[in-house]
């Protein structure tokens, strides 16, 4: 994918935010039950950083735990919903790409279902790179990714395929748009468990753990934990 495209895709990625912040925000009040065991990485007193924050409810899984909190998110829309929601906690609106934090501040990074939405490799690495700056030397990254490998991800894959093939397509293999309703087509890139160990590698990063998440859901999205 060429630069130009991928900024834009970015750049259209938070104006779709914004648009749907309301509804997002609405439709995603409570943590979703495989997410809660990712708590089990985080201490008392730790500095956690959640990249991608959307409306924060990343929070309620830290609800028992004494930890200085830092939500970031690129779309001012989701922050607003973010900060009306747990105003007692520290927002602020950034892009991923370049955070303005700290090197080496953060005990614990995480970024839940955040990183498919980056277009490009190289803007993918950067994300993971950025992410490895702020932490702490031998902090931990915790992050997750959508699996779509089922039958809608298949079709999705085989759609923007051939749209490739047909020179209709700017965008790289697996890179697909996922309605969200009539409102807008997110970008997704659609993870394999090894490309994202691997990318997660190539950032600097050691993995110490990796798998699929287990809850009701009928996709075991991708998790991985590794250390600066």
């Amino acid at each position: 994918m060429k630069r130009e495209y991928a900024q834009y895709l970015l750049t259209k990625t938070i104006q779709d935010y914004n648009l749907i912040a309301e509804d997002f925000s609405r439709t995603r009040r409570f943590i979703w039950q495989d997410i809660k065991p990712l708590a089990d990485f985080v201490f008392s007193r730790e500095r956690v950083l959640d990249i991608g924050c959307g409306n924060g409810r990343l929070l309620q899984i830290f609800k028992d735990i004494d930890i200085d909190y830092t939500g970031v998110d690129a779309s001012e829309k989701i922050i607003e919903q973010a900060r009306r929601h747990y105003p007692n906690a520290k927002f602020q609106v950034s892009g991923a790409l370049k955070l303005h934090l700290p090197t080496n501040y953060f005990d614990k990074v995480y970024s839940v279902a955040v990183l498919h939405h980056i277009p490009s490799k190289e803007f993918r690495l950067k994300f993971l790179q950025e992410a490895r700056r702020v932490l702490k030397p031998g902090g931990l990254l915790i992050l997750t990714v959508w699996n779509l490998w089922n039958w809608r991800g298949l079709k999705l894959i085989s759609k923007h395929l051939f749209l490739k093939l047909l020179g209709k397509s700017k965008m790289d293999f697996k890179d697909v748009f996922v309605n969200w309703g009539k409102t807008c087509q997110r970008y997704i890139h659609i993870f394999s468990r090894g490309e994202l160990e691997e990318l997660v590698k190539e950032a600097g990063f050691k993995i110490k753990e990796a798998g699929v998440l287990r809850g009701k859901k009928r996709n075991k999205n991708f998790y991985l934990v590794a250390e600066k």
